[in-house]
């Protein structure tokens, strides 16, 4: 048993909760939504240990880093924050239903990190530009801003179901966010997933001056991640500065999560560049 059989069970787990929470917002069964978490929880903590797993077994190899160095490893990381989130999320707000969201990302980014033929899940030494103290504060604080980005995403999605009458709203159950706490929720997720990614980049421009003697080159990734972080401020602008909310704070979050998914697997497979090995 190693660690890619691990984490490919995960996927499964995941899969698991997501049906439930989706099942617990369609009949309205607010039980299911308390097995949800305990089989989220349970699916969190196999990503963990799958992933420090890894770790071990990468040191055991002679290789010695962190497992967040290329596309498989990186995506595990990716379930790992966007699952502790919801649950917080979840334990914070008592607002399971959110789970019917978040936790299909979660299976779909296993999914494909252990299913998809386009993924080595091999643990494979890093090219010696890359071999800095610096490889896990930037890859942790990206992902950890891009599962908050995720988080909005599926809140902004709940709000246009809701405005589209795809969701009868009963005010006696706790299932349903009201407008209002989705509005909210969305701007603290936005918060928070801005903190994390400017760290990101900031780190990422620091390690990128050691690795490749400048702090900034255009490359596509970089690129991309300044055009996601304008996205992302330009919500808190017109929120924070002219009182924007609901229907226009919920296109821009969706916008923005599109924009977090094309700097991630669309600059990697479409565009080439210094970024390219994390493909």
């Amino acid at each position: 048993m190693n660690s890619s059989w691990i984490l490919s069970k995960i996927t499964f787990v995941y899969a698991l909760a997501g049906i439930l929470y989706v099942a617990a917002w369609n009949f309205k069964q607010d039980k299911l939504t308390k097995y949800a978490f305990y089989i989220t929880a349970a699916g969190a903590v196999g990503n963990i240990a799958g992933f420090v797993l890894r770790w071990v077994e990468s040191y055991q190899q002679g290789i010695g880093h962190a497992p967040l160095s290329n596309m498989y490893e990186s995506l595990v990381f990716f379930a790992i924050s966007v699952a502790v989130l919801y649950m917080y999320v979840e334990i914070r707000y008592k607002k399971p239903i959110i789970g019917a969201f978040a936790l299909p990302i979660a299976f779909l980014i296993m999914a494909y990190a252990s299913l998809s033929p386009d993924i080595n899940d091999k643990i494979q030494p890093l090219l010696p530009a890359l071999q800095s103290n610096w490889l896990i504060a930037h890859v942790m604080t990206c992902f950890l801003g891009y599962a908050a980005f995720a988080i909005a995403f599926g809140l902004s999605l709940i709000f246009f179901i809701k405005k589209m009458g795809g969701v009868h709203i009963d005010q006696k159950t706790s299932l349903i966010p009201d407008d209002n706490i989705l509005d909210d929720l969305t701007h603290q997720m936005v918060m928070f997933g801005f903190l994390f990614l400017s760290v990101g980049i900031i780190t990422g421009s620091v390690w990128a001056n050691s690795a490749w003697g400048k702090y900034w080159s255009w490359d596509p990734k970089e690129t991309w991640s300044l055009i996601t972080w304008f996205v992302y401020a330009a919500f808190l602008h017109a929120r924070l500065m002219h009182g924007w909310r609901g229907t226009r704070l919920a296109i821009i979050s969706i916008v923005g999560f599109c924009a977090v998914i094309f700097t991630y697997f669309g600059v990697n497979f479409l565009l080439s560049g210094l970024h390219s090995y994390g493909s």
